[in-house]
């Protein structure tokens, strides 16, 4: 069977599966489950500067999105970082990591934007035993209007100066978690990096208000009457996360660089298409939250299984792997040409596909007196709609002809855009020729 033992930043770890800092990894006893369960390591929820305590609220936390058979899309959550003691958490951690040397555990931080306050507790965390730090420059809630979390992580030049600090403080690898509420995700990464962070981790949560009380005309979750905006997660936000991880490991200035993935992970293959996009290891939390612990469970049988079909002894053989296919549209060959086909016999007659193309589309799909659909290849502009919104998988298949080509179907020359794709004028080679 394939290897799943990951190496990132140098920490050990049986998989590349660990649990993101937030409710699950908030205290030993969930910690202790969760490797019993068979997670490869963890990132202990947000440890805070000692002080006037942090106060949750003793009401709702969680917003919630569902789809049409109840399965939960997203989470918004408007709970803060850790309300236990300091010295409870790190009391906690020495004793876990004593315990389960093989595992690897990271210690999130989130104090104030002072030199003086990560002088002070940086030391206190490297006592602990801990594999290295996350900073929590994400958080859009609560702890943003402190001067923190995402405050920080919205300024590059923030980024840097407190990087620099804990890489002066603490021996360990550094990892700056990084916030998806800016318009470039690249440039917090370049201050990380610029910094001397050892890695990045992303996405944190994405500000949001999920729903409204229409009777109480309040956001939920609803505090005695007002609601706030929190922090989104859980599968609608992995497209959100897995661009920024691309645009990341693509860009030339931080291409190569270690990245920990983070946003929307339920299954193996969630896992594995991050890491072909540039991620060393995965994170996950809402699908704990969901499912339980023992999901990691189908992860690790999955991803091994897949590896073993794709003759891959280890993780680091694909990781980035799928880095050089990310492109810009400039660059997309418009040649490429490609027609739906309708499997007669697995389709079911719902008339989804010709819904959507004629009132939404290309009027690209025929229906006769007896309900069978066919696509007319000379309005096809191989959008893809039909595809996906069929309910019967792989009935609806994109095909591909080459230029030139007879179409059986149509007996129709396939006629390309452009005659020659060596002078089409999204070609990089017939740019720089120019």
């Amino acid at each position: 069977m394939a290897d799943l033992t990951t190496e990132f930043l140098g920490i050990k770890s049986p998989n590349p599966f660990w649990l993101a800092s937030a409710p699950p990894t908030d205290k030993e006893y969930n910690v202790r489950r969760a490797f019993e369960a068979g997670w490869g390591g963890v990132v202990w929820k947000t440890l805070g500067a000692e002080g006037p305590p942090v106060v949750n609220v003793n009401g709702p936390r969680y917003g919630a999105i569902y789809g049409a058979d109840r399965r939960l899309l997203g989470l918004n959550n408007i709970e803060l970082i850790t309300d236990r003691p300091l010295q409870t958490n790190l009391d906690e951690i020495t004793r876990v990591k004593k315990d389960y040397p093989d595992r690897a555990i990271i210690v999130s931080i989130m104090v104030p934007c002072e030199e003086e306050a990560w002088k002070d507790i940086l030391p206190r965390v490297e006592a602990t035993g801990a594999d290295g730090i996350e900073l929590n420059f994400g958080c859009p809630h609560g702890m943003a209007e402190r001067g923190m979390g995402s405050a920080v992580g919205q300024v590059p030049e923030y980024i840097t100066m407190v990087t620099e600090w804990c890489k002066k403080y603490y021996s360990k690898p550094v990892i700056v978690k990084l916030t998806p509420n800016i318009t470039d995700i690249r440039k917090p990464a370049q201050a990380a990096f610029k910094g001397n962070a050892d890695a990045v981790s992303l996405i944190n949560t994405i500000n949001s208000i999920t729903s409204v009380d229409l009777d109480l005309l309040a956001p939920q979750p609803t505090i005695d009457g007002k609601g706030t905006h929190g922090g989104y997660c859980g599968p609608a936000v992995k497209p959100i996360a897995l661009n920024m991880v691309a645009e990341i490991a693509r860009d030339p200035e931080t291409h190569g660089k270690p990245i920990s993935a983070i946003g929307g992970i339920t299954t193996w293959r969630d896992a594995a298409e991050f890491m072909v996009m540039g991620a060393g290891n995965v994170q996950v939390c809402t699908a704990a939250m969901t499912y339980g612990f023992k999901i990691v469970q189908e992860m690790i049988s999955g991803l091994s299984q897949w590896m073993d079909e794709k003759g891959y002894a280890s993780t680091s053989e694909f990781v980035g792997a799928g880095v050089p296919n990310v492109t810009d549209w400039q660059y997309l060959n418009l040649n490429y040409i490609t027609k739906a086909r309708i499997d007669q016999d697995a389709c079911i007659k719902c008339g989804r596909c010709y819904a959507a193309c004629e009132d939404t589309s290309h009027q690209a799909i025929s229906m006769s007196a007896d309900r069978v659909f066919e696509v007319q290849d000379d309005e096809c502009v191989a959008c893809n709609l039909c595809v996906d919104v069929c309910p019967v998988e792989n009935c609806i298949t994109m095909i591909e002809l080459q230029p030139g080509e007879i179409d059986k179907r149509t007996q129709k020359v396939v006629q390309p855009e452009y005659a020659n794709w060596t002078t089409h004028p999204n070609n990089p080679a017939a740019q720089a020729a120019e």
